[in-house]
């Protein structure tokens, strides 16, 4: 079944619902429910049946006598726990994505790479069954963890979302019309080599927003936007989120935080042929010598790889449970 409905479930719970079960001492774990299986700690099982037809938000006792709290799990709940191809995008970071680029319903965004899926499903939130969302990946595996991860999440492959297999600077042009997007979300090693074909394709105004690991990365796509002369200065930022433990009278920052994952950069397209106040009195240097282009290649930027087997037992993990949400979606009709 396909779908444009990205609200979230609601109701009791069904046969293939994902249901986040929060033990003693706050040990989570998902799962995916179906009639007749169990899930096994080891303080105890818990039979699926008995949560199926449960509101959400129950309380659940397995056969040890010990109580589980049974709920949906929200989106941050759900990226964080789904199997990843690449690494993915935090909620911290895409909660700022969405806010910085201004992701509204009803909004045309690409977004290159698609990873595992994670940013897709905020974005896909976002701009709401008017929008669309066109993704492009240059690995199938990604993409194949990433349909997975989505459907698995919506329940279906949704209407108004795509998945084009190639690299960005050749497949855009062949895919979208110029002055034809709104939002452009660049997750990719070298989003410079891509400027070209993002800049046709945004419309006057658009926002392009670029996710880089690196200041080594973050110098580069900066001066590469500078340069073009297409683009308002580029504004660069990053997000730290620290949790505090509040219990009583014990109130201190919790001993482990989300620090460093990224550096977001965003700037605005220009209307043709307009030129920048501050680009005529100062012009952007953007020359690097041989040492400065060695230190932004892959290698020299820490690119990690997952290997062929770990990726396959991914793809395999995302595939099963978007068919189980899809079995269930049949079976109610």
């Amino acid at each position: 079944m396909s779908t444009s409905d990205t609200s979230p479930r609601s109701g009791p719970f069904r046969a293939g619902d994902r249901v986040q079960l929060t033990g003693p001492k706050g040990k989570l774990n998902t799962i995916a429910l179906e009639p007749g299986k169990v899930f096994h700690t080891h303080r105890g099982i818990l039979a699926h049946d008995d949560i199926i037809g449960l509101p959400d938000g129950s309380v659940v006792t397995n056969n040890a006598g010990v109580e589980h709290l049974a709920l949906r799990p929200l989106l941050n709940d759900f990226v964080m726990a789904m199997p990843r191809g690449a690494a993915i995008i935090y909620p911290k970071d895409a909660a700022q994505i969405v806010a910085l680029a201004d992701i509204h319903p009803g909004a045309t965004v690409v977004e290159a790479g698609v990873g595992s899926g994670a940013l897709s499903l905020w974005l896909l939130r976002a701009i709401g069954p008017t929008g669309r969302l066109a993704s492009f990946e240059r690995r199938e595996e990604f993409a194949d963890v990433a349909r997975g991860n989505v459907a698995t999440f919506f329940g279906g492959d949704p209407q108004n979302w795509s998945i084009t297999l190639g690299d960005l600077a050749h497949a855009l042009p062949e895919t979208m019309a110029d002055a034809s997007v709104d939002r452009v979300v660049l997750d990719m090693l070298a989003p410079w080599e891509c400027l070209p074909a993002v800049s046709d394709a945004l419309k006057p105004g658009g926002v392009l927003l670029c996710y880089v690991a690196t200041v080594t990365q973050l110098s580069r796509v900066a001066e590469a936007i500078r340069g073009s002369g297409l683009y308002t200065n580029p504004d660069a930022s990053e997000t730290m989120v620290r949790g505090w433990h509040v219990e009583g009278l014990a109130v201190r920052p919790d001993h482990r935080m989300i620090g460093h994952t990224g550096f977001l950069i965003t700037a605005r397209r220009l209307a043709p042929g307009t030129v920048l106040p501050e680009l005529k009195r100062r012009p952007s240097k953007s020359d690097f010598s041989d040492e400065d282009v060695e230190a932004w290649t892959p290698g020299a930027l820490g690119e990690r790889t997952v290997s062929p087997k770990s990726l396959r037992k991914r793809v395999r993990a995302a595939s099963e449970g978007a068919a189980l949400s899809k079995a269930r979606d049949d079976a109610d009709g």
